[in-house]
């Protein structure tokens, strides 16, 4: 399927590897101009060549933490009227919810709420002029499904997407959109180091304890990212104009919800 969205432009958060890279992926191959961003240097600017061989596209690489104003300057210096914005950042690590400080929770609330919607911010105006705009919220599917331990993260995320269901209506006749996807377990490095340290505690293989975790999934495998990449691209295409303020549930079955 053509998503007609070639040519436009792109800003993929956190995008150096794991999901954020599997929609910058998706995005350059339907003919998107993608500004990539990451922390580390090194990884990222070997995530841009690998995207621009593979994909023919123009990959601009951002060095920069999203969480700060100097971080979010840059990417805007990048690409200043982004068509379309992908907003993504890490979660904070699992932790029991009585070992938070006030610190740590403020600094999870602005990682995973609060970055996002200053980006919409800078974002949706310049989308609203044109009359096009596609904005994806990567949250966690812990958002339907809180995970003991991931408690602050589940929070700021189901804090944002309460935030942006409300502003989604307000823009929508612009043909803006704004909607979140929510993934499961997906096969990335965070899932991996995941397993491994579920490994050590327990004293089985990483390869048993995956094999347990995907035990309870129904699809019995875990999400590939490039499937994840491919959904957020649909989001983003001309085609999904009719679709705002929703929650796409990517996890294999594992949510026994009907809705």
């Amino acid at each position: 399927m053509d998503l007609g969205i070639a040519g436009r432009k792109a800003i993929v958060c956190a995008s150096s590897r794991g999901l954020g890279k599997a929609c910058a992926r998706a995005l350059a191959e339907a003919g998107c101009e993608v500004v990539i961003n990451g922390r580390d240097a090194k990884t990222l600017n070997a995530t841009a060549t690998e995207l621009a061989n593979i994909t023919g596209g123009k990959i601009i690489a951002v060095v920069a933490d999203v969480s700060t104003a100097e971080g979010q300057k840059a990417l805007f210096a990048a690409c200043p009227q982004p068509d379309i914005l992908v907003n993504n950042n890490a979660g904070p690590p699992l932790r029991d919810f009585r070992e938070l400080s006030r610190q740590m929770m403020l600094e999870g609330v602005t990682a995973n709420m609060v970055v996002a919607i200053e980006l919409i911010q800078k974002a949706i105006e310049p989308m609203m002029h044109r009359k096009f705009g596609r904005i994806v919220n990567i949250t966690s599917g812990a958002v339907k499904a809180p995970i003991a331990g991931l408690d602050l993260s589940s929070g700021a995320r189901a804090g944002l997407t309460a935030f942006v269901a409300g502003v989604a209506r307000t823009v929508a006749d612009k043909n803006v959109t704004i909607n979140s996807i929510l993934p499961g377990a997906f096969d990335t490095d965070r899932l991996r180091g995941t397993l491994s340290k579920a490994a050590e505690k327990s004293g089985k293989s990483i390869t048993q304890v995956a094999a347990d975790r995907m035990s309870g999934i129904p699809a019995r495998r875990f999400g590939e990212p490039a499937e994840f990449g491919a959904a957020c691209a649909f989001l983003c295409s001309s085609q999904a104009g009719y679709i705002t303020g929703q929650n796409l549930l990517i996890d294999g079955g594992f949510f026994p919800g009907a809705f």
